[in-house]
């Protein structure tokens, strides 16, 4: 359920298990509506202590947006930087740039208390999802006396539709597993669902009768998923999948799609089967 432009790695982990995948992409990422707050704050990179930053996204935004603006990491100099997560930390050494923070957790909800200094009087530039980004993160930091600019790198958005194949495999229960690598992508999910399953009741939509009536009956979204794992990759994603979904079944111990990957494995294995 990742956007496609992200999904090839978790993909390449989990064939490598032996799994078919169906790719079902919840998330679109777009730039933001304006560039007005980010480009002022790369204009006054000077005045931040601790540049933070929380997705891969958030890396590939806020440095397209430094070379948009005539400048390059070099601008960073004397700014320290903090990251959640090795894959955002991958992402930043393709700038050849390395963290000088990673909370131990890979979770942003550990960052605030595991920080390695203190942040009384710090500049903190946060360059973050437009909407729907969890608040958690810069509420701790002003607690701690941080004065944190948050601006907008990048949307993430919930696409128009699902594909017909998708529908159709749903449809057809074909689906073992379904995971979720953010609460945003089991809310878009949730809503996908939703949306399609309505569509596909009505004569209007591209659907013949023979298709209808091939279709197992639905009648909750929770009635569907009855025999589908679902698969999370940490306590906030799982927390929004018991909220819609009603419940999940595996959870990362690592909180990174290696750690899905490998909680989906062990989940298999010790259920005996092969998926």
């Amino acid at each position: 359920t990742r956007s496609a432009s992200q999904s090839q790695k978790f993909n390449q982990l989990l064939e490598q298990e032996g799994a078919t995948i169906i790719e079902m992409p919840t998330l679109v990422i777009t730039p933001p509506s304006s560039w007005a707050g980010l480009d002022y704050a790369i204009a006054n990179l000077a005045n931040f202590d601790w540049l933070i930053l929380t997705s891969s996204n958030g890396v590939d935004y806020f440095f397209k947006r430094l070379l948009n603006n005539g400048k390059d990491a070099r601008a960073l100099v004397g700014i320290k930087i903090a990251v959640v997560g090795k894959k955002t930390a991958a992402s930043l050494k393709q700038h050849n740039l390395q963290p000088d923070f990673i909370p131990p957790n890979f979770v942003a909800d550990s960052l605030v208390e595991h920080f390695p200094e203190s942040l009384t009087n710090k500049q903190v530039l946060f360059p973050r999802v437009e909407t729907g980004g969890r608040e958690v993160l810069v509420k701790e930091l002003t607690e701690k006396g941080a004065q944190v600019v948050e601006v907008a790198a990048y949307e993430s958005g919930c696409p128009d539709y699902m594909a017909p194949a998708i529908l159709d495999a749903w449809q057809q229960r074909a689906i073992d597993i379904v995971t979720f690598a953010s609460s945003k992508t089991v809310n878009n999910f949730y809503k996908l669902l939703n949306q399609s399953f309505n569509a596909s009741t009505d004569t209007n939509q591209p659907y013949s009768n023979a298709d209808r009536e091939q279709s197992a009956p639905l009648n909750t979204l929770h009635s569907l998923l009855d025999n589908v794992c679902i698969a999370s990759i940490g306590p906030q994603t799982s927390e929004s999948c018991r909220q819609l979904l009603g419940r999940v079944d595996v959870e990362a111990v690592e909180y990174t799609l290696e750690g899905l990957t490998e909680a989906i494995v062990a989940w298999e294995t010790e259920r005996g089967g092969k998926t």
